[in-house]
């Protein structure tokens, strides 16, 4: 990659701006150039693209969205000790680049750009599952992204992938099921970070449905809680808080089966049914 852009090893350039993650900013840094490369190439067509990209750090997987032709990628980065990196990046790809200084969870995605983009993003751990919720809840539907590309701890990835009665399966997999289509794309190991995390991360590919089951995101978030809060326990035991056993009887749904055996689309009939 170094040869392709003309730009330092990404070893050099945390050395040269003391760029030693941080464990409260949820830091671990890919140096591996091919592999940020293959998150790029797992978005799909990204030639003449916008991208938004959260937490780049010292641009190892902004240099590879820019070296595969996406024609703008705009950055959000909370840490001000890696800005200097980014805009020597910004300098070798003159108008490609636009960084900006802030909070991901306070940022307003859907008014960064005014076509849609894609998110790519090696999420800082503490704030990615929180973000990806964010992301799915938009309002309105279908959203201002064409899709998520996003690298988790392999833990969550397994959760938001899940299908009903398979054990990661919660209220992440139905949030996600709901209004995306989510697959795995590949595992990354921890030896791939500076420094190695202790757990196997995971890249997800989510493509937004263009039409998902008809309900009020609060209310699917609210019977998804209660329902996965208690999931040991039968519906009418989980739920009682939400309607319990009257809810579910009006959604011909028996009270004693537990939250993962149910499917997103009765999940959608609950939320539905609830009462204003």
């Amino acid at each position: 990659m170094a040869a392709i852009d003309g730009l330092p090893p990404l070893g050099d350039v945390i050395k040269q701006f003391g760029l030693d993650a941080k464990k409260s900013l949820g830091q671990n840094f890919l140096l591996d150039l091919n592999l940020t490369q293959k998150i790029a190439r797992a978005a799909g067509q990204l030639e003449g693209t916008t991208v938004v990209e959260v937490g780049p750090g010292p641009g190892g997987l902004t240099r590879a969205l820019l070296a595969n032709g996406v024609r703008k990628v705009i950055a959000i980065e909370r840490d001000q000790r890696c800005l200097p990196a980014l805009a020597a990046i910004a300098d070798h790809y003159p108008g490609r680049l636009e960084v900006l200084e802030g909070d991901a969870l306070e940022t307003d995605f859907s008014q960064l750009a005014d076509c849609p983009i894609k998110i790519i993003a090696n999420l800082p751990y503490n704030i990615g599952t929180q973000l990806l919720v964010n992301w799915l809840l938009s309002s309105p539907w279908p959203p201002y992204y064409e899709s998520l590309t996003l690298m988790f701890q392999k833990e969550v990835a397994q959760r938001i992938v899940a299908q009903p009665g398979e054990s990661h399966y919660g209220r992440l997999g139905v949030l996600a099921g709901w209004r995306a289509q989510a697959t795995m794309a590949f595992d990354v190991s921890p030896q791939a970070f500076t420094p190695p995390p202790k757990v196997t991360s995971s890249v997800v590919h989510l493509t937004p449905r263009s039409a998902p089951y008809d309900c009020n995101p609060d209310r699917l978030t609210q019977i998804t809680k209660a329902a996965f809060g208690q999931r040991r326990k039968m519906l009418r035991q989980s739920l009682k808080s939400v309607g319990g056993e009257a809810l579910l009887t009006r959604c011909e749904i028996d009270p004693r089966r537990r939250a993962e055996t149910l499917s997103i689309d009765e999940f959608c009939l609950l939320a539905k049914a609830m009462q204003p």
